[in-house]
């Protein structure tokens, strides 16, 4: 891939060679995302968050991201914030907040419509979500965390077995992951899901075609029992009829402390894409799981300022600048617990 200039609209973009190239840009924007170094690379550019559906991490990490390379971030979350409520199309949108930014991420609850509004765009526009369809940065930070989970133990990418556990049908970054894990050698993935909620059939069949060894399972203790990584979702409220159709597969798969001590390896990594429904008659990952050191659901969150820092230095070009722009911080790092010089 070309990054520069480059929309991020799906995983289908990606080979593996550009995969490999984000996460070394990701490896080296560890000292800024950790506040050991501040770098103003980007200073003066201005990133338009424009998330016209509920999220709190992506558009928070996004903003974090763009901010921690020295840009600026403006936002609009909502539909009823932004000019779409008085009917203007997303075409128009598109060219005009392009006029005002020099990158856009971008959420909306259609399938397709970034696409659509990234070929209106006059600047590079990455998919923070569209509907149920895709989500290829949480996919790439998923991949990310895997490979840096992976390599504490000694392991690759290549070779490794995933669970992927609750609603497959909605869940967009299961999706994207899928497609991603297709890149990969030898890759085992085991669907755990309620029947009606099992994984888009195209997805499987383009997985079982890269050759992938994908099979399908509605249980989930015997499914989860020889896998490297059980990777939970909610149930995607937002995508039924309503909250009774919902509640009709809420609490299905759950996982707590004494299912994984039973049933999984005991070096199995567990993630979720967050938010996970802590509810009570949801709770796929039960809480009684957080001193639980394979639960990598609070390194994946950090991970993904990683990989945005890095998917926005490669489109604006700025990869190989970064440390030319770069200094120490001058305030207290609770990270490191010492004030830096």
């Amino acid at each position: 891939m070309n990054f520069t200039g480059a929309h991020i609209l799906s995983i289908n973009q990606f080979q593996r060679e550009d995969v490999d190239r984000v996460f070394a840009v990701a490896d080296n924007m560890e000292p800024y995302a950790l506040r050991k170094r501040v770098t103003r690379v980007l200073e003066g550019a201005i990133l338009g968050n424009m998330f016209f559906e509920a999220s709190t991490r992506t558009r928070v990490s996004f903003g974090s991201a763009f901010n921690l390379l020295g840009g600026e971030v403006r936002e609009t979350a909502g539909f009823e914030n932004s000019a779409l409520v008085k009917g203007e199309s997303l075409q128009d949108t598109a060219r005009v907040l392009s006029g005002f930014s020099d990158v856009i991420c971008m959420r909306h609850p259609q399938p397709g419509s970034v696409a659509d509004f990234a070929a209106a765009s006059r600047v590079p526009v990455l998919n923070g979500g569209d509907g149920a369809n895709e989500h290829p940065t949480q996919a790439l930070l998923d991949l990310y965390t895997i490979r840096k989970e992976m390599a504490d133990k000694g392991r690759d990418i290549d070779g490794l077995s995933v669970a992927m556990i609750g609603d497959l049908r909605h869940g967009r970054t299961v999706h994207s992951l899928g497609k991603l894990l297709s890149l990969y050698k030898n890759i085992r993935v085991v669907l755990i899901s309620p029947k009606e909620l099992t994984l888009p059939d195209s997805i499987v069949e383009s997985m079982r075609a890269a050759g992938v060894d994908v099979s399908i399972s509605h249980e989930l203790t015997q499914s989860i029992a020889a896998v490297d990584i059980v990777y939970s979702t909610r149930i995607q409220e937002e995508r039924f009829s309503s909250k009774q159709e919902a509640d009709l597969y809420r609490g299905k798969f759950r996982l707590n402390q004494a299912i994984y001590t039973q049933y999984c390896q005991p070096n199995t990594v567990i993630m979720h894409p967050l938010p996970r429904d802590s509810r009570a008659d949801a709770n796929e990952l039960d809480s009684d799981l957080d001193d639980n050191p394979n639960l990598a659901i609070f390194r994946q969150t950090d991970n993904g300022v990683l990989v945005r820092m890095a998917l926005f230095a490669l489109v604006l070009n700025v990869a190989d600048k970064v440390d030319d722009f770069a200094y120490e911080v001058r305030w207290y790092n609770a990270r490191q617990n010492r004030i830096t010089p």
